[in-house]
């Protein structure tokens, strides 16, 4: 396992004043329902979360999937030749997110890896509970591993989340190693959600901070909906994860969920599924959210598209040897 902490003191200090900014805003009570249908329909600030790359097209789209027509938002770089296709899930605790939050790094993603990326508008609880948004993230890799080539792929598809959207990466990649599903070239799971109820030290020393993660919430019950938490709801529990694709995981290091990003690492590599592990110290969950204040989402876009460019760009030991340095240098 590679291994690789990121320790900027800029990244730190922008993450801290964020941070205090947001503390300056009075908090919204307990989360009802009618607090996540306001939550829903408040748009991204562009002073927060950035811009769609201009050199990349941005286009919606809907994919058949079985639990109906679901949008998705298909970001390509100029030129029409074929390239690999990146599937892509926003975070948002399995209840909020939408692809309208990430124009900037699945445009900025599109544009440095060379690729084209595919954001799924994917179902939410609690109007759709587990296993819903599970089913769309799989059936969406099928339809693209199949049908891709309609806009633009090459054969080629990785698959990449943040926070809830990494669980379902890694959820849906555990439902296709075991069903005999598509060849997923590479999962990126950034701070992602991997178990429920755990009782980890980063739990103990950054729960609340930005994110909360305690056993119970209102999230993780309309999610779950009673129902038995299998691993392709909380991979960390897979007996085995081994014949996985290749991993990037990225971390945050004061999030309540950065030993998750670890564990899940450490697990992969003991499995022997390749995996690189980056943790970015003193920084907070969903940075990639907020690439217009904090730079460390820029650092981690540059650091994904340089994995992705190596993982679709077969090389001699050599070449292979100076892109890995490449990926740490950045």
């Amino acid at each position: 396992m590679r291994t690789r902490l990121v320790d900027e003191p800029g990244f730190a200090a922008e993450t801290t004043a964020l941070l205090e900014r947001f503390a300056d805003d009075p908090a919204p009570g307990p989360m009802t329902y009618d607090l996540l249908l306001a939550d829903r329909a408040e748009k991204p600030d562009p002073l927060l979360s950035g811009h769609c790359h201009p050199d990349v097209h941005a286009t919606d789209i809907y994919l058949p999937l079985r639990g109906g027509p679901t949008l998705a938002r298909v970001y390509q770089p100029s030129g029409s030749r074929p390239r690999p296709l990146l599937l892509w899930l926003h975070g948002g605790g399995f209840i909020g997110g939408s692809v309208v939050d990430l124009d900037h790094p699945c445009s900025h993603l599109a544009r440095l890896a060379d690729v084209t990326v595919v954001s799924l508008e994917y179902r939410l609880a609690p109007e759709h509970p587990f296993p819903a948004a599970l089913h769309d993230t799989y059936d969406a890799m099928c339809w693209l591993a199949e049908h891709g080539t309609l806009i633009g792929g090459d054969g080629r598809v990785a698959a990449g989340g943040q926070s809830a959207g990494g669980a379902l990466v890694a959820g849906a990649c555990l439902m296709a190693r075991d069903d005999g599903g598509p060849a997923i070239a590479r999962q990126v799971l950034c701070y992602p959600v991997l178990e429920f109820g755990q009782d980890t030290e980063s739990y103990r020393e950054f729960d609340g901070i930005f994110l909360s993660i305690k056993p119970g919430r209102w999230s993780e019950s309309v999610y779950l909906a009673g129902q038995e938490v299998t691993a392709y709801a909380a991979p960390l529990r897979a007996e085995s994860l081994a014949g996985l694709p290749p991993a990037l995981i990225i971390g945050a290091g004061r999030d309540p969920l950065r030993d998750d990003a670890r564990g899940y690492a450490a697990r992969l590599d003991a499995d022997g599924v390749d995996v690189t592990h980056v943790e970015y110290a003193g920084t907070m969950h969903a940075f990639l959210n907020f690439c217009n204040m904090l730079s460390v989402g820029e650092h981690a876009i540059q650091v994904i598209a340089a994995d992705l460019v190596h993982a679709f760009n077969p090389l001699s030991p050599a070449t292979a040897r100076e892109t890995r340095s490449r990926i740490e240098a950045v």
